[in-house]
This record gives C-alpha cells, structure tokens and sequence, in this order.
C-alpha cells in the first residue's frame, strides 16, 4: 500500500474519535449561582451560570419547571465539531422559559457554533423566541410559543443548522403581519434543515424563506406540517400573510432562496399553501400534500432558468382548493394533471382533529389518519420514482404511503439497513443532496473530506432513529476538485466519492 494511502487512512481513523462528554452541569430554577456547585444536588441557577464553566463536549441538563428572565439568554461559546455543547432538558422534564417581562431582544439567543439544544420551551419573548445566528447547531423538541415576533428564527449567516421536531404556535407581533413559525430568512446563510416541525397559527406565515440580503442560499424542510397560519391564537384572521411554507421572495423580487421540500404537509392556512412569493431560486417539491387553503399552490411566477433554476414538483397532491403553477415548471404525476380526478373519497380522513397532539415519546409527529390514502385510491402506486423509499410497485402520491387494505401507515416507512447512496447531482456546482438509511437507532455523523484525508464538513453529528434522511451540501466556498462523503452510523460505515466543478 502506497504511503500515500496509509496516510489518508489514519487520518481518517483519528478524525473518526468522538470525545466523550466530560462533564455535567446541572441548572434549576431553585438554584443558585453563588454558593452551589453545579451538580444535581446542587444545581446552577442561570445558564450564563453553567456555560461559564463548561469545557468542550460537557453537557448542561435543565431540571423541569418556569424560569423567570426580562434578558436575553446569549450562548456565544463555540462548540467543535465532534465535541458539541449540549443544552438538554433533563430526562423527561420540561424547563419552562418565561420571558414576559421582557422590554427588548430575543428570548435565547444562539451565536455560537456546534450546540445541541434539546427539550426547551420558549414562550412570551420580546422578540424572537430563539434566534439562531450561529452555524451547525441543533435544535430538537423545543416548543416556541406566544412569542411577539417569530418562535425560531436563523440569520445573520446561520448555516447548516438543523432543526428537529420541533413545534411554533400562537406567535405574533404588534403588527400582525412578522411573527412566523419558523423562519430562515433575511440575511440567513445556507444548508439550513428542518425535520419533522409544526407550525401553527402564527399571525404571519408558518415558514418563511424571504431574504435580505441574502442569495441563493438553500434550505430543506422534510416531513414538516403548517397549518391555521394566517389566524390569531382565538381563531380570527391576522392582518398578516396567511402563508403555510413561503419560500422565499425579496423587497427587488431577484433574490434566490432554493428551497428542497419532501413530504412536507400544508392544510387550513388563510391564503396559500406553497407560497413562492417573488422567489427566484430553484423549487423543488416531492411527495407534498396541500388541503384546503386559500391556494393549494401559489407558484405561478416565473424563475430566471437562464441561472440553472428549475421549479419542480412531482408526486404532490391538491385537495379542496386551487392551484397555480408556472407552465415552465417540471411536473410529473400530480393530482391535479392528467389522468388524476380526486375527491375526499381517496383518503382515509379530512378530518384534522389531533394535529396539535402530543408528540410521540421519541418527539416525532403523532400518528393520524389525516390526509393518509385510503385503500382503492388511485393515488396508489401511481408516483414516479424520485429515489425516495416507497412501498408498493411504485411511489404514491402524497406526504404518505398506502401500507395495506386493513391498516394505513401511520409512521415513515422505516428501512430495514444502512445505506449511503450516490448524492445527486454529481459532478455539481455549488450544491448537492445526500441521502443515507439507518436501520436501526444509531449515532451519526457524516463528513465530508478532501483527497488528504482532511475534514472539510459536518453535515449531520446525532442521534438518529430508523428512516431515510436527506441533507444537502453547499461547496459554495470550497475549491473544485474531488472529495469524499463518509456515514459512520453503528456498525456501518461507507465511503463515497464526490466531483466539485467550478
């Protein structure tokens, strides 16, 4: 073997060590600063308290209960990328953080890189619930709510966030038309990914993607739902947009915000759906459904296809409503083409109760019949194979897949093993998508690294349970030339190649 080559793979090997955390700080809202030490017998009071001390990869578990703050709660401490800081709630318990005596900012603030909060409740801040203006953070099962601006909103550059099953309701401001559910917007940076999230009943929109400055950054949302945006907390219309997903959009109507959807469901929202605004970036929907909003789909403008843009949806579904999209838009195997007649009669249920229902214990969205096809539908079997898993002799349409004649799926379809399949497009320039399967619950990472054996990214460092999962990766700022994408995940680990051009 090469020395070249034995090189490359002990690099590989020392970069594969993930630290173990060292330490853990406790936090209560009985605590106290000055006279404990930090364990659970004898907890901090404040976090600013429990971040001063921490060292890489330490976690800081929050005991369940309210916390009273008129500040900003600012985590500035960068993190690395195999040793994260962790913010978690403490077994089962939920923290509580109550910023309703509040007279400016945002609730908690995250300017630092490489955290991992999880378990959190926000709610009353002045401003933002949680800003996120740092880069390859998490943040998983957080509630934001009652918030008077957006519940999380990423900017400033953030980057290669992720956001995990979280859920944003009943936020708004005192105008009524810039509190959203979740928004990556305005100066936001690129490779932001939202999983699993619901966004309800927020005065302006559930996600939105409208940017300044920013441009031609890329966000993914995967199995998210909106609905009721558009509407106050007691049921009555908002002076807002009313928009479920807006995905972009700009004040000069040029700017680029390409957005990748999958199976992202958007019900009852006051005026559209799938809102593309003024939005000049590549769209790309698969397997959505939209019922009953103003429009299903409001993507009727025209992108610039001269900069490689494309708006694209294939296997998405329309009931109860209308939609309008752009004639150069690529289509394939919706509802609403050619030979699809559907009525409420292919789906199990229209019925939305339990849609702001608990989550399941490992915080993933609850199991419904909602919008779930019936059996004889011909939605069934009836999709284009997009290279996402499906059951049956070929793709459904819809955000889900018909299981058998005397159940209906009301999980993901669940792979049985790992893989790492070849990302898409590839050679590209500047962004590609990676999709991987994990077979059992495991931890994850996967990076990408240069024919040295250097590490270049981080694109996923977590838990993970059994599913597919897709993660783009922006090489924006990376030189031409060819690299590798690593999954370790469990048992597994695979290795493949990717062509940068420029």
């Amino acid at each position: 073997m090469a020395f070249q080559t034995k090189l490359i793979l002990i690099i590989i090997c020392l970069l594969s060590i993930r630290p173990n955390a060292v330490t853990q700080i406790y936090v209560a809202p009985d605590g106290n600063d000055t006279t404990n030490t930090g364990t659970i017998d004898s907890p901090y009071k404040t976090i600013s308290k429990a971040i001063s001390v921490i060292t890489f990869g330490d976690t800081i578990y929050l005991r369940g209960g309210n916390y009273i703050y008129s500040s900003t709660i600012s985590i500035t401490k960068n993190g690395k990328p195999d040793s994260l800081y962790h913010l978690f709630a403490y077994e089962s318990e939920r923290p509580i953080f109550d910023f309703a005596s509040q007279t400016s900012s945002d609730g908690i603030k995250v300017n630092g890189w490489y955290w991992y909060l999880k378990g959190i409740e926000v709610k009353n801040a002045y401003h933002n619930g949680i800003a996120v203006n740092g880069s390859y953070n998490i943040i998983e099962n957080c509630i934001v709510h009652d918030n008077r601006n957006t519940g999380l909103q990423l900017g400033n550059g953030a980057s290669f966030n992720q956001i995990i099953n979280c859920d944003s309701y009943n936020n708004v401001d005192y105008t009524q038309g810039n509190a959203d559910g979740f928004a990556p917007k305005l100066d936001v940076g690129t490779g932001n990914y939202f999983y699993g999230c619901r966004a309800w009943q927020n005065s302006d929109d559930g996600y939105d993607g409208y940017l300044r400055p920013s441009n031609n950054v890329t966000t993914i949302y995967e199995d998210c739902w909106c609905f009721m945006n558009g509407y106050l907390k007691d049921g009555s219309p908002s002076y807002g947009n009313g928009n479920g997903f807006k995905m972009g959009g700009s004040d000069d109507k040029t700017l680029m915000h390409n957005v990748l959807m999958i199976r992202c469901l958007s019900f009852n929202n006051r005026v559209k759906g799938f809102d593309q605004n003024n939005n000049k970036g590549s769209m790309t929907l698969y397997n959505c459904t939209a019922y009953n909003n103003g429009t299903n789909y409001g993507m009727g403008s025209a992108i610039y296809t001269d900069s490689g843009k494309a708006m694209t949806l294939i296997n998405c579904v329309s009931l109860g409503s209308s939609v309008s999209i752009w004639s150069g838009a690529i289509q394939q195997t919706n509802s609403w083409m050619p030979p699809f007649s559907i009525t409420a009669a292919d789906f199990v249920s229209i019925d939305t109760t339990g849609v702001r229902g608990p989550r399941k214990a490992d915080g993933s969205l609850p199991d419904l019949n909602f919008m779930h096809l019936a059996e004889g539908s011909q939605l069934i079997d009836a999709g284009t194979d997009i290279g996402l898993y499906y059951n049956g002799l070929a793709p459904d349409l819809g955000a889900y897949e018909f299981v058998g004649p005397d159940n209906v799926n009301t999980e993901p379809i669940k792979p049985l093993k790992y893989v790492l399949k070849q990302n898409y497009p590839n050679p590209f320039n500047p962004s590609t998508t990676i999709s991987y399967q994990i077979g059992t619950l495991s931890h994850v990472t996967l990076k990408i690294f240069d024919v040295l054996g250097r590490e270049i990214s981080i694109l996923v460092n977590r838990e993970q349970s059994p599913g597919e999962y897709t993660i783009q990766w922006n090489a924006e700022r990376i030189s031409a030339g060819t690299y590798f994408y690593r999954l370790t995940a469990g048992p597994y680990t695979e290795t493949r190649k990717l062509l940068l051009l420029k």
